[in-house]
């Protein structure tokens, strides 16, 4: 916003305060619509919303839209994110309790170890082109969509994926006869 509109410390802090409000009401819907619709279909939604908003803020550079669409879509990026809650509660209906604890230790360190190399690196693809940039989260994102598919509508422990349930299976034979 700075760099591309020229926005100014005041209207930075706007957009800041609106994305504010705006996830302060929507996070008690967005928690009530995971408990209601399931994690899989907010997963779903909330990776193909990001796959539409990244693609639409590399229209930002593509079209030259204006900064009223670009302060739009950063407010519906943040708005879409606070439906991350249903990683969270997925995680919590399909591992065992004492299992959690070390694995949220290796998903905080992963999560870091991203935090540092991405940025890193897609700073450097930004100083040439930061439409790529957004390609490449849309793509980051269209990968997260197809690994929410195979979340099923109603996790628990022994049913964690749809991986190898009947309708997806990894290696089924041709033949039905063979077995």
């Amino acid at each position: 916003m700075v760099e591309r509109y020229g926005f100014a410390v005041h209207q930075i802090t706007a957009l800041f305060m609106v994305t504010l409000v705006a996830n302060m009401i929507a996070a008690p819907l967005l928690g009530r619509a995971v408990s209601f619709f399931g994690e899989r279909a907010a997963l779903i939604v909330e990776y193909a919303g990001l796959l539409v908003i990244f693609l639409l803020y590399a229209g930002l550079y593509l079209f030259d839209w204006g900064v009223g669409m670009a302060a739009f879509l950063y407010v519906a990026n943040h708005v879409f994110f606070a439906l991350a809650l249903a990683i969270k509660t997925y995680f919590q209906k399909i591992a065992d309790p004492a299992d959690i604890a070390p694995t949220a230790a290796v998903a905080f360190t992963i999560n870091h170890i991203a935090a540092v190399f991405l940025p890193a690196v897609l700073g450097y693809v930004w100083l040439s082109s930061p439409m790529i940039v957004f390609v490449a989260a849309a793509m980051m994102a269209a990968i997260s969509l197809g690994l929410s598919l195979l979340v099923p509508r109603h996790p628990e422990a022994g049913n964690e994926t749809l991986l190898g349930r009947r309708g997806i299976t990894v290696a089924a034979p041709i033949n039905p006869l063979i077995k």
